[in-house]
């Protein structure tokens, strides 16, 4: 049976909660209105769901160039995406760069949900942000997302994974952009390159799963049992920590859908 690409999720600010598609544009820097936007504090560090569970009851949701955001608790706010502005500097990771600040309205919305002093910034096509050239090519970029422009995990490797948990978790713990169906366990791990619709990737590095995998995003807290973590680093472990799902580069623009193939190219 081909594989196919079940699902498709985007995240308009990173960690927020995810917003289910069911076709998008893919640009170089990942999936159209992909974490654009980001949440930092007064130094310009990025805030995620690591530190602030509840963001992921956040919901933004794009609306041409501005962005809709709701909460609960919180009256929704329009916000516009800047188009100038003195810049402020945002460090995700070992990156720093220069991104455009959301406004003082922005930044009382958020600081009210979170509690804590906070700003939203927005990446603009000025922002650059290059990926780990160990595992690119010159030129690539990347979204506030992580470290690179998507995330692919197969819908075999979440069976795998549910089948030795007491409480089966969603696909969604783990935040994917592709999710494919019709592969068996982890068969992502093995792929170098692929194509989707008529867009091509390449399949670079193993994703490296952290604490934010025990949030359950339908409460905006931790999971007291710490999984699925805690069984991924009994099988998933590698030198380089536990991995779960594949970082992927686009090689092409289009548009994907849900319903396409997705054919291994290599």
């Amino acid at each position: 049976m081909k594989s196919l690409l079940s699902a498709l999720h985007i995240f308009p600010l990173k960690s927020c909660a995810p917003l289910p598609i069911e076709s998008a544009a893919v640009e170089p820097r990942g999936l159209r209105h992909d974490r654009r936007w980001i949440a930092i504090d007064a130094t310009g560090r990025f805030l995620t769901g690591r530190q602030h569970p509840r963001l992921t009851l956040l919901r933004a949701i794009p609306n041409g160039t501005a962005l809709e955001l709701s909460a609960p608790g919180m009256p929704s706010l329009h916000l516009e995406a800047p188009a100038r502005g003195d810049r402020v500097e945002v460090t995700v990771w070992t990156n720093t760069v220069a991104a455009l600040p959301a406004g003082e309205e922005a930044d009382a919305w958020i600081t009210g949900f979170l509690g804590a002093p906070t700003r939203i910034a927005y990446m603009d096509d000025r922002c650059e942000r290059p990926v780990n050239p160990d595992f690119s090519k010159p030129g690539d970029e990347v979204s506030f997302a992580d470290a690179f422009p998507m995330l692919l995990i197969s819908q075999g490797s979440l069976d795998a994974l549910n089948a030795k948990l007491a409480q089966p978790v969603p696909m969604l713990r783990f935040r994917p952009n592709f999710v494919a169906a019709h592969t068996a366990p982890h068969a992502e791990d093995g792929w170098k390159r692929i194509r989707v619709g008529a867009v091509e990737f390449d399949v670079v590095k193993p994703c490296s799963r952290c604490v934010f995998t025990t949030v359950d995003f339908t409460q905006g807290t931790f999971d007291p049992s710490g999984e699925p973590l805690r069984t991924l680093t009994t099988y998933r472990r590698t030198e380089r920590g536990v991995t779960f799902g594949q970082n992927v580069i686009p090689r092409g623009t289009g548009t994907v859908r849900v319903g396409d193939e997705i054919e291994v190219l290599a």
